[in-house]
């Protein structure tokens, strides 16, 4: 069990706190706004009023003994930064910021954060590359230029095998796993020779530009 704290309980924040919560981990939240502190009190370990920007404050929530934490401050940069300048100095290892602009993935770069979340650009991403393909349910950047997509199977690929279409030597992406939506049974290690179906869907993984073409098959 990791102990996580959470600061800024708008959609983004409270999100995460309560996904946190329900994998097990030990989530202390902290906000000005009582009501949003109130809501979501008994859907995590600790809640609390408070400004992140104080290190007492963060000191009474645990942020000091805290595994990780996460920044998510609204359209207030200023109020990130220095929330997140807190959290270092009380020796915190790990810190995600949710970030609303370049400038601001920027600074918080240059502050050392561990890692800065754009929620708005990676959402209309992903429904961009949606509304674009016929095919595509899905899709996540990993790393720069690596990421995997999730996408329904092509009519032309539909009672072929794996095997049959050779993905990898055709297209440069690796299938990481076949799921069939009417049993809902998931194929981590999908048989190569068995025929995909329309009730497929298929779990891709490749660079950027080779996702892209798979997506575009007519």
């Amino acid at each position: 069990m990791k102990r996580i704290v959470v600061i800024g309980l708008g959609n983004f924040g409270a999100t995460v706190a309560e996904t946190l919560d329900a994998a097990g981990q030990e989530v202390a939240v902290l906000d000005t706004d009582e009501k949003r502190v109130e809501r979501i009190a008994p859907r995590v370990t600790l809640a609390a009023v408070g400004d992140g920007k104080d290190i007492k404050t963060l000191e009474r929530i645990g942020a000091r003994e805290a595994d990780a934490a996460v920044v998510s401050m609204g359209d207030d940069i200023a109020e990130s930064v220095l929330t997140a300048l807190a959290l270092r100095d009380i020796g915190v290892q790990e810190i995600y910021v949710k970030v609303i602009s370049d400038n601001h993935a920027r600074v918080m770069e240059k502050l050392g954060v561990t890692e800065t979340i754009f929620p708005e650009r990676e959402s209309g991403m992903r429904l961009g590359r949606r509304v674009a393909s016929r095919w595509l349910l899905n899709y996540v950047e990993l790393t720069p230029g690596f990421s995997i997509q999730e996408m329904i199977v092509p009519l032309p690929w539909i009672n072929r095998s794996l095997r049959q279409l050779e993905l990898p030597k055709n297209y440069r992406v690796s299938v990481v796993a076949v799921h069939d939506v009417l049993t809902d049974r998931v194929s981590t290690i999908p048989d190569p020779d068995e025929p995909l179906r329309d009730s497929d869907t298929l779990l891709l993984a490749g660079n950027e530009e080779d996702l892209a073409k798979v997506a575009e098959i007519k």
